[in-house]
């Protein structure tokens, strides 16, 4: 986590200011709050700049977690145990994974200031469209891991989601994309779920799987995630949802085959 050595030594700190930066230093023990003010046009990918999303989003996604989690007033077992899955899946070592954890909590927080955090989430990716959609999955995904998501999780998320630039139809998708891999859960799609996975109706015909299948996999293509900010270490999440979009795009294929 080459941001991480970056942060701890310093430099990341002093210019990462705003509401990211107090939640980076509350988890750290340190005071990131008065940051240098970065313009959308000094946002590019300069030297430092690849690190600094990367640690926006390593930052939002964990305190946004705690927040989803604790929306419906109590945090589930199933959700602690969604973000620590992905703690897992980013091989953290012991001082990340505690501030992983310090900033779920900061998250779970009755003053969190969520729409500040998604303002400066939203500057920091700088129209990184694919990587603010990776994140949302992953909020997605963690609010349906008790089996359920309850109604002010997912009007958080359509909230999110809209402040992102995201319109309610393709949210839906993407609620529609993590159950249909929920129900996948690593084997075989059934028919009716692939074409959800792939986001088409029965009737789309081939060059329409295609297209939309193609769209997907550009969207959640690890090198170009990575590319765009995506820290290293959650390439397994991207990989597995490029897995289950193939599986789903194969399952069609060989039924349209005969």
């Amino acid at each position: 986590m080459p941001w991480w050595g970056t942060l701890l030594g310093g430099t990341l700190g002093f210019m990462f200011g705003g509401p990211l930066g107090a939640l980076l230093g509350a988890a750290l023990g340190r005071n990131f709050d008065r940051g240098i003010r970065i313009t959308d046009e000094q946002a590019g990918f300069g030297v430092g700049q690849q690190e600094r999303v990367q640690a926006a989003f390593f930052t939002t996604t964990f305190s946004v977690m705690g927040h989803i989690a604790k929306a419906d007033g109590q945090v589930t077992a199933a959700e602690i145990s969604a973000t620590e899955s992905i703690m897992g899946q980013m091989q953290l070592d012991p001082q990340q994974r505690k501030a992983a954890i310090l900033l779920f909590n900061e998250g779970k927080k009755d003053d969190f200031p969520l729409h500040a955090v998604m303002q400066q989430f939203k500057r920091e990716c700088h129209r990184r469209h694919n990587l603010e959609q990776m994140f949302l999955e992953i909020q997605i995904a963690t609010a349906m891991a008790d089996g359920h998501v309850h109604t002010v999780e997912k009007r958080i998320i359509f909230s999110i989601g809209e402040q992102l630039g995201f319109d309610r139809a393709a949210i839906e998708q993407l609620f529609n994309l993590a159950g249909a891999g929920r129900a996948t859960a690593g084997g075989k799609p059934s028919l009716s779920t692939a074409y959800k996975v792939i986001g088409v109706d029965k009737t789309a015909s081939d060059a329409e799987l295609k297209r939309a299948y193609r769209r997907l996999m550009s969207q959640h293509h690890p090198d170009k995630l990575i590319a765009k900010g995506l820290p290293e270490e959650m390439i397994k999440l991207a990989t597995e949802k490029t897995q289950e979009i193939k599986a789903a795009y194969e399952q069609i294929k060989q039924h349209r085959a005969g």
